[in-house]
């Protein structure tokens, strides 16, 4: 990737263990559960559509909503999965996006004494500079999903 931007956000799990916050990123109903809580805490009327998750290398996943009565997608596929530490996948919500292919999404978990700590790092395109903030607040909130659904 060239003229990249990094949105980081990173959350302390006092409870979980790596395997758990890894396991909520890869099972398709706890990611519909974390995914619809965060939704609702921003859009209480907004609803998870479809999960779909091929968790394998080079497998494919979409998360769908529908908000304010339209629908939205995000997807991407897994670059790396190494349990219970590491995935890396790419996001996109466009099909330019996808044909680009310069956005990468790395988590990173450390485990700590009684829980761990993740760390989302979104690797996009320098366009998306403005966005860096409020990428790592969504980044965020996802994770204070997966905390407060497990």
């Amino acid at each position: 990737m060239t003229d990249t931007v990094t949105a980081v956000a990173r959350f302390e799990f006092a409870a979980l263990a790596p395997q758990q916050v890894y396991d909520a990123w890869l099972d398709p109903a706890r990611a519909r559960a974390w995914g619809e809580y965060n939704l609702k805490e921003r859009d209480p009327s907004a609803e998870v559509t479809r999960i779909e998750i091929d968790p394998v290398v080079g497998g494919r996943f979409l998360f769908a909503d529908r908000r304010g009565g339209e629908e939205s997608e995000a997807w991407g596929y897994y670059r790396a999965l190494e349990q219970p530490r590491r995935i890396v996948f790419t996001w996109f919500v466009t099909s330019e996006e996808e044909a680009e292919g310069n956005s990468t999404v790395t988590l990173e978990i450390v485990p700590t004494d009684g829980g761990c700590v993740a760390t989302i790092s979104h690797e996009m395109s320098g366009e998306w500079a403005d966005y860096t903030d409020q990428t790592a607040e969504a980044w965020q909130g996802m994770l204070r999903a997966i905390e407060r659904t497990a």
